[in-house]
């Protein structure tokens, strides 16, 4: 009988490890697909993770407590077989029962298939990236008894983890098929223009011991602070910065504020804070300049469909998380509001999914929040551009009036903007961040 082998996943792009919190089963135990097998804690999240095959559990290879590489085995698992079910094939099936060169992997599966079957399925492990999808037994027996072929089993989207497919996907997709509804593919691999050839990297400069004296304190960065510190040694090495800052006035949007908050609170049940609004003039911005909502691949730009906006959260440890919000150019002013409210207190709670913090294109830290007037800060790869937010301030402005020149007091904020200059010159970051600034003086909610 095969066996399937269970690996730690990966629950984000920077994510290289997790440490195994608790075990939801035991050796022996008989398990259903989706069923929880184990509970990670990464650098940025926590996760269950469900069992995406069914059968016995024959070795458990980590206690709790453990830290695990991201694609280490944790666990091996006997599959179930039923009757004229055909089994997934796996690396490890295929250690243990080798096949020769000249034969083709999927013949032991040929042999078993069913010969009334319309189609059959292909057991062969099919690569999707740099993961490989497989099928379990249920959704390989659902695809063969509608007569689904493997090309055509490829191409359906899957909701489960990481693009699994699982077996309530195939059901509705066989559903939809059967009333003749159109079921959106999953994008087939594309060849891309190869990416231009990285120049020569210099190697890295020596840089002098640190001399540890009598009453110092070393103090070991943890695995979030380590994750930080790599990512913005990168993108400064990948990215050359630009910064741009402009001083805004948002005397309305203060006013706005304020006569509204209280009713707001009581509408949506969350605060009312400026974020919000930022964010929505932000969204509205990049729909003006799609060249800020990109990506580079080589000598590639790769302007992005769905603006799914990042806003970076303190956590109580003093680190860093970036969830972002999907889609954010669709959301409402009180959708935005809620969204920012959940993503931080789960934030902070150690409590976003993985899908949570992956994908986002553009990025916006808020030093206003420290006090701080404006700061310059560090591009979230591979987005090309992020915005800075600065604290609100009173400020003794000159004002035109039709009556001349006055000196009133004014609501300001400094917005900085940093940008890729492989992608972004000067004219487009300036007219980019100029007109969030319009939108901002502007407010009419």
């Amino acid at each position: 009988m095969a066996k399937f082998e269970i690996k730690m996943p990966k629950l984000g792009e920077s994510i290289t490890e997790g440490t195994i919190i608790s075990w939801s089963i035991k050796v022996g135990d008989t398990i259903n697909e989706d069923d929880i097998l184990f509970e990670v804690n990464t650098a940025k999240v926590s996760a269950e993770i469900p069992s995406p095959v069914s059968g016995k559990i024959l070795e458990i290879l980590f206690k709790e407590g453990d830290t695990v590489s991201v694609g280490t085995v944790v666990a091996i698992v006997e599959l179930e077989s039923e009757e004229g079910e055909e089994e997934v094939s796996t690396e490890s099936a295929k250690q243990e029962e080798p096949t020769p060169a000249s034969a083709p992997a999927p013949a032991k599966a040929e042999e078993k298939a069913t010969p009334a079957a319309p189609a059959k399925v292909s057991e062969e492990k099919v690569s999707k990236g740099t993961a490989d999808r497989w099928y379990s037994p249920v959704v390989l027996q659902k695809a063969k008894d509608a007569g689904i072929s493997q090309s055509e089993l490829d191409s359906v989207p899957g909701t489960g983890y990481e693009g699994r497919l699982s077996k309530r996907d195939i059901e509705l997709y066989i559903d939809n098929k059967k009333k003749g509804v159109s079921t959106k593919p999953a994008p087939a691999a594309k060849t891309s223009t190869p990416a231009a050839p990285a120049p020569s990297q210099e190697s890295a400069p020596k840089v002098a011991p640190v001399q540890v004296t009598e009453g110092d304190q070393v103090i070991p960065m943890d695995a979030i602070r380590r994750i930080i510190a790599d990512r913005m040694v990168a993108s400064k090495k990948i990215s050359p910065h630009v910064t741009n800052v402009i001083e805004v006035d948002v005397t309305k949007l203060v006013h706005w504020r304020e006569q509204n908050k209280d009713t707001f609170k009581k509408r949506e049940g969350v605060s009312l804070t400026y974020m919000s609004p930022i964010v929505e003039a932000t969204a509205k911005a990049l729909k003006d300049f799609p060249r800020i909502n990109s990506s580079v691949d080589g000598y590639n730009i790769i302007e992005k469909k769905r603006i799914n906006i990042g806003v970076a959260v303190s956590l109580n440890d003093g680190n860093l998380i970036v969830p972002v919000i999907k889609d954010a150019d669709k959301l409402s002013l009180s959708g935005l509001a809620v969204s920012v409210n959940n993503m931080a207190n789960k934030a902070r709670a150690n409590k976003l999914s993985p899908d949570e913090i992956q994908g986002g294109t553009f990025t916006i830290t808020n030093f206003g929040s420290f006090k701080s007037l404006f700061g310059t800060p560090i591009i979230n790869q591979p987005e090309v551009a992020i915005l800075g937010v600065g604290i609100i301030e009173k400020k003794p402005v000159v004002v035109e009036t039709p009556e001349g020149d006055v000196i009133a007091i004014r609501h300001k904020m400094y917005l900085s903007l940093s940008y890729d200059h492989r992608v972004v010159d000067g004219m487009l970051g300036g007219n980019f961040l100029y007109r969030i600034a319009e939108y901002l003086e502007n407010w009419n909610a």
